[in-house]
């Protein structure tokens, strides 16, 4: 979840929803799924960087697929439809998200009146296509036009 360390690790490792994430069975008689401890995550946190792959270590770090993580909200909208919609209306926001501490990428922001990010978002209609973590430094249209094409427009369906 991206937390900068593990000292909320034996609550949160009994949430449902960091299960279900994960693939786990949730029973119905309420009994706690417990995920890793905090020696397992703490050997993938201090692991070689140069580890990538299950041939080189037992441990190693957990790796994402970025592009795949992108077009997902654009493609489970597209299947939303029988047949993709011949005209959409988009509409970009940027709000606020207040920080509370020291984190990375943070400044005071004079409109939000405090130290903020300035996510971008992307919707069409309620549903949401596109979300962008940003600095609160940055001019609201920035990175607007390039989600659009990185995001939506290069989405063959679109």
């Amino acid at each position: 979840m991206g937390y900068e360390d593990i000292n909320d690790h034996e609550i949160l490792r009994h949430y449902p929803i960091f299960a279900l994430a994960v693939g786990k069975v949730i029973n119905s008689e309420q009994e706690l799924t417990t995920l890793a401890r905090k020696n397992t995550l703490n050997r993938l946190e201090h692991c070689p960087e140069d580890v990538s792959s299950r041939e080189n270590s037992r441990y190693h770090r957990i790796d994402y697929d970025a592009k795949a993580i992108e077009t997902l909200l654009v493609e489970l909208f597209l299947e939303s439809y029988h047949q993709p919609p011949r005209q959409i209306i988009i509409d970009l926001d940027v709000t606020d998200d207040l920080v509370h501490g020291d984190q990375e990428e943070t400044f005071f922001n004079p409109y939000y009146k405090g130290y903020c990010y300035a996510p971008l978002s992307i919707f069409c209609g309620k549903d949401l296509l596109a979300a962008k973590l940003r600095a609160s430094n940055l001019d609201p249209a920035a990175w607007g036009l390039e989600e659009l094409q990185i995001g939506l427009i290069s989405n063959s369906a679109l």
